[in-house]
């Protein structure tokens, strides 16, 4: 008998009344591949991103589409060895590699799957995946953060700024962040040692001000646009900028040469070695998840347009999908 699930699927591009709550077949398991059911996924501005249409070209619709897991195993596929049934694990789905996470189950190569850290529900698990492995691969794998070092991170508040500002204080490093004036408090909670007003304060007049003239290390951009353009005023020399963002517009970057600067753009690969690396540092208490909003699986499209005008109504944190009920349990 085939097995069906409820999933959210995109049926168009377009706005977030885009998706369409369907019951769907569940595929089958693979060779080293599990079955998770799914008790928690999050929102990323990726996400947004390709139900608008910025990706159209990698996602054929109809799409279940989605970034973040965390629930339990309840089958395996012939030659799983690592886990077993009824363990809970978290990890990112293979972006523009198959189904996401917006559905009460999802077939997984093992080789993408961690362990959930023992200390976090499946929906503070589920907020962590894409941003915590992005987050790691920028500061460990291209910046090569060390202690000591300066960081500015832009948006410490936001769904990514709250893991960034975390996992760099971990690492050892001095962290400034861009901040309205309200979220100040809230920032310097999470270990961020300055913040800065972008609203009322120029970022690279305060970062001169902060590091008597020499500039940061590393810059961690999450925003783009004249906010890239303007990182490199703030660098050290031989500083690095870390960017998630895309270019749209031709950047010049005469300031960067000027420094020495070295520029890494992350799309993230997911692996079990950077879940490995976060849940450490969860199971430590150095990094905690920060939940903003949480919505069921059917209030996905609300769930879109919350985060998409999240800074306006001063959201902190990930917007959160509760796919099992967990949160009403």
């Amino acid at each position: 008998m085939t097995k069906t699930m409820k999933a959210a699927v995109l049926t168009r591009f377009g706005g977030p009344d885009a998706f369409e709550l369907r019951d769907v077949e569940v595929p089958e398991v693979g060779p080293r591949q599990v079955r998770v059911r799914v008790h928690a996924t999050a929102i990323n501005p990726l996400d947004y991103q390709i139900r608008r249409g910025d990706y159209k070209d990698y996602v054929p619709l109809p799409a279940i589409t989605g970034h973040d897991i965390s629930g339990v195993i309840e089958e395996l596929g012939s030659g799983v060895h690592e886990f077993a049934v009824g363990d809970e694990v978290y990890y990112t789905p293979k972006i523009f590699g198959g189904a996401g996470s917006y559905a009460e189950q999802h077939i997984a190569d093992v080789e993408l799957i961690g362990r959930k850290p023992r200390n976090l529900t499946h929906l503070e698990a589920a907020s962590l995946t894409l941003v915590g492995g992005t987050v790691w691969e920028a500061f460990s794998q291209r910046a090569q953060l060390r202690t000591g070092e300066t960081i500015l991170i832009h948006g410490g508040a936001g769904g990514v700024g709250t893991i960034a500002v975390q996992v760099a204080k971990a690492m050892g490093a001095r962290v400034i962040t861009t901040a309205l004036a309200r979220d100040h408090d809230f920032v310097r909670s999470l270990g961020a040692d300055e913040a800065i007003d972008f609203t009322t304060e120029d970022y690279v007049e305060e970062v001169a001000r902060l590091t008597g003239g020499e500039g940061v290390n590393v810059i961690f951009d999450t925003i783009g646009g004249d906010t890239l353009t303007r990182s490199p005023l703030a660098l050290a020399d031989a500083g690095r900028v870390v960017s998630l963002v895309d270019i749209a517009q031709p950047q010049n970057l005469i300031e960067a040469w000027g420094k020495n600067a070295a520029y890494h753009f992350v799309f993230t690969r997911q692996n079990r070695g950077k879940l490995d690396a976060l849940t450490d540092l969860v199971e430590r208490g150095l990094v905690k998840p920060v939940i903003g909003a949480t919505l069921p699986l059917a209030r996905i499209g609300e769930a879109h347009e919350l985060l998409e005008n999240g800074s306006a109504r001063g959201l902190r944190g990930k917007v959160v999908i509760d796919v099992s009920g967990e949160a009403r349990a």
